[in-house]
């Protein structure tokens, strides 16, 4: 537009017409200018110029696509859509298939990325589009067209220990587990794809127990009643090597009451607690000198109301035995359980005669195995063993400080109490950040 208005102001025609209409040409040219707008830019984005009296104005936000990039090929399945934005006030994203039909999901707690509530279809092409507005109202948006990759012949499976709608004790942890290691390069992109929402919230942090499975608990014991769900979106996410998660998963279950036992080798005694008030006194006997119990936290494993021990093969004819045993609850993978004993229900409260486990009369343990849950927490004091962590569900035997080293990500604790930015009952549990 410059260039042609030199050229009027140049021109001998112009000049030859008086200054009146050179006057008026260059007003004309004046007026075009001001009015004037451009649009589409060589990467596809819209941009608006102008100003002046009735001239529109561009929106004052701003918004890119960085990934998936326009036009992409092969992209993963698991993919986000990752953007940036300046002085927008609201930004929403809509991704649609081929079809149009709008894929669901949701935007990232830091708003710079927006996740689908579940993989997308291999070999399909989407279209991603972010609006931002600005304080002006004004809308300006980025789209990019890309093609999910082809279905991947290596995938990883994914697995919960624990079922929909079951309930558990407040110190169960939850346990993923996956069919094939998962590189240390991996494990944070997993991470980032696994959330857990408490109702009420719940400051938690999963911990890499092993290159196949991770574990998540809260900082203390879950609240009573609680409500917990998890999500592990695995589903078409590159897990190093060419392999890939098989499928997403997600579980909905449920804390019961607060049910916690707790052991003094000192007294012989368990104390029994429910929601805090106690409830029960039990007499024992643990592991003798030779065969001590481990002092430590633990929960409940398993729960067999008739089963045999049979340590023949481990310690021998002269130290094994083959005996029947009623409502034994499982602690260690090492083999120590709560049981009934009543052989030696004349020493309990007094001595030490088992072989690790805590014993109780038949009675209590029918009672124990009634009122306890998969995961319900018993901590064993006073002994001369100490509980070796990995032997069970040790979760619970690691301070938070040890349980947040055993995160891929960077933990950032949950937000002051009354700040208008910490977690609603509605909202994920805090997790690790990148």
């Amino acid at each position: 537009m410059r260039a042609g208005q030199d050229e009027l102001i140049r021109g001998g025609t112009a000049r030859r017409g008086g200054r009146r209409a050179l006057a008026a040409v260059v007003l004309a040219a004046a007026m075009a200018l001001t009015s004037a707008c451009t649009g589409g830019g060589d990467d596809g984005s819209s941009s608006w110029q102008g100003g002046g009296d009735g001239g529109e104005k561009a929106p004052k936000a701003a918004a890119t696509i960085s990934e998936p990039a326009a036009d992409a090929k092969d992209v993963p399945a698991s993919t986000a859509v990752t953007f940036t934005t300046t002085e927008a006030q609201e930004t929403s994203v809509e991704v649609k298939d081929s079809t149009g039909k709008a894929v669901e999901g949701e935007m990232a707690a830091d708003g710079k990325s927006w996740l689908p509530a579940g993989a997308l279809d291999y070999g399909q092409t989407y279209t991603a589009t972010v609006t931002a507005i600005g304080d002006d109202g004004k809308a300006a948006t980025a789209t990019s067209t890309f093609t999910t990759m082809a279905k991947p012949s290596k995938q990883i499976r994914v697995s919960s220990f624990l079922g929909d709608n079951q309930v558990v004790g407040v110190g169960m942890p939850l346990i993923v587990k996956f069919g094939r290691a998962i590189p240390e390069d991996y494990r944070d992109d997993m991470q980032r794809r696994m959330t857990v929402t408490a109702k009420p919230a719940q400051e938690g942090v999963w911990h890499w127990v092993s290159p196949t499975e991770v574990r998540y608990r809260p900082k203390t014991f879950w609240k009573a009643n609680s409500t917990v769900s998890y999500k592990v979106q695995a589903g078409g996410l590159p897990l190093g090597d060419g392999w890939y998660g098989r499928s997403d998963l997600s579980v909905d279950v449920k804390i019961g009451p607060a049910f916690v036992m707790t052991v003094d080798n000192k007294t012989k005694r368990m104390t029994v607690t429910k929601d805090g008030k106690a409830v029960k006194t039990i007499l024992v006997s643990l592991g003798k000198k030779s065969t001590p119990s481990s002092s430590g936290t633990m929960v409940v494993i398993e729960k067999l109301r008739h089963t045999v021990f049979d340590t023949m093969e481990e310690l021998g004819p002269e130290e094994g035995y083959r005996t029947e045993i009623d409502y034994a609850q499982r602690l260690t993978w090492g083999g120590e359980f709560i049981h009934a004993a009543p052989w030696s229900e004349g020493v309990q409260g007094r001595t030490n005669v088992s072989h690790g486990c805590v014993n109780v009369s038949m009675k209590d343990g029918n009672w124990l195995f009634a009122n306890t849950r998969i995961g319900d927490p018993i901590t064993v004091k006073g002994t001369e063993r100490k509980l070796q962590n990995g032997n069970g569900w040790t979760d619970w035997n690691m301070s938070w400080d040890e349980y947040v080293k055993g995160s891929a990500l960077p933990y950032e604790p949950p937000a002051e109490p009354g700040d208008d930015t910490s977690p609603s009952a509605e909202t994920p549990s805090p997790q690790p950040t990148a």
